[in-house]
């Protein structure tokens, strides 16, 4: 049997170790891909760190990694959509019986030589796209994406507020400025990040401990306030700042995770204004991805900026290190096997 290198999580430790195992067979209605590029997500980092824990996973340990790009390499039993050397994209998850499974996570990802995947679960990715652009559209274009056209609903010419500007935060700029918010506000504590934000197109960025922070948007605003905010920072004062700015009928997308409980310090203002809080998470996969694809090709989106370093999937323990510490304010990180 051959054999691969994968990056695998032992859950009950968090231990996560590199390892040579068998190389997956696709069944019926599956694809092997051999992964080119798989991006280092700050959701790994909270795997390894015990923040987050898979829901669905059989067995306590999981090959990481939801952001994948690839070749086809074999198909199974009945796949007849897909021929080796393709080059595709693969979905962040899988929905198995009404339920939502996530790559890298409920089952094995791309943090190894090779991901099998649902012949169903992947697009193709065209050649005018490196992989590991790619690799990161599955969850850090993809979700803000889809809270921002799908649960958000922005509009053009609404006024927004990004408060976050990561990994998913800066795009979302990118995507808001393309779609024709305006004027699109981020707020974050880092100086890095905001010169980010400002790169992206902000048309105005905040520090969030600015105490003249109400007031600025005020002024951008004509004193209406944020008609969209989004957290992608998943920090409950973050949420109660952007409840404060948020305009009348306002929406606040709540697409950054945090296990923290959610307040509204004045719900008789929020029920008064009919203002919304709207949960995110991921995206419409097989509507979402052929639509950024599109956009990247067209050259109306373009995240080659995003990718700040490529390493060695030997090196994945030192990527995540890399992200969690913040080590040269990465916005992605690319393993290559």
């Amino acid at each position: 049997m051959e054999r691969m290198l994968a990056a695998r999580l032992h859950v009950p430790s968090r231990a996560l170790r590199l390892e040579e195992v068998p190389r997956p067979q696709p069944g019926p209605g599956e694809v092997l891909v051999k992964v080119e590029a798989a991006g280092v997500c700050l959701s790994d980092v909270h795997l390894i760190d015990g923040t987050l824990t898979p829901l669905f996973l059989r067995g306590d340990t999981v090959t990481l990694g939801h952001e994948v790009s690839g070749t086809i390499a074999e198909t199974g039993e009945g796949v007849t959509a897909w021929t080796p050397g393709q080059r595709v994209v693969l979905y962040a998850g899988e929905v198995r019986d009404g339920v939502t499974y996530t790559r890298g996570v409920d089952y094995d990802g791309g943090w190894a030589e090779y991901a099998l995947s649902a012949a169903d679960a992947l697009t193709l990715l065209p050649d005018a796209i490196p992989f590991d652009q790619g690799a990161i559209i599955p969850d850090a274009v993809s979700t803000p994406w889809g809270a921002i056209t799908e649960t958000g609903a922005v509009r053009p010419a609404e006024a927004v507020g990004v408060w976050g500007v990561g990994g998913l935060g800066v795009h979302a700029v990118q995507i808001l400025r393309t779609i024709g918010a305006c004027p699109v506000i981020a707020v974050d504590p880092s100086p890095v990040a905001r010169e980010r934000a400002r790169a992206a197109g902000a048309d105005l960025v905040l520090d969030s401990a600015d105490p003249g922070l109400r007031e600025a948007v005020g002024r951008a605003t004509g004193g209406a306030g944020i008609a969209v905010a989004f957290d992608f920072a998943g920090v409950p004062a973050v949420r109660e700042q952007a409840l404060s700015v948020l305009a009348a009928k306002g929406r606040l997308v709540l697409a950054g995770l945090t296990d923290k409980p959610l307040t509204v310090t004045d719900g008789t203002r929020f029920s008064y204004l009919q203002q919304r809080i709207l949960g995110h998470y991921g995206s419409d996969m097989p509507v979402a991805l052929p639509q950024l694809l599109r956009l990247i090709e067209g050259g109306r989106l373009d995240f080659s900026e995003s990718i700040s370093g490529v390493l060695p999937l030997a090196e994945a323990a030192a990527a995540v290190a890399r992200l969690e510490r913040k080590e040269g304010n990465p916005i992605r990180l690319i393993l290559r096997p």
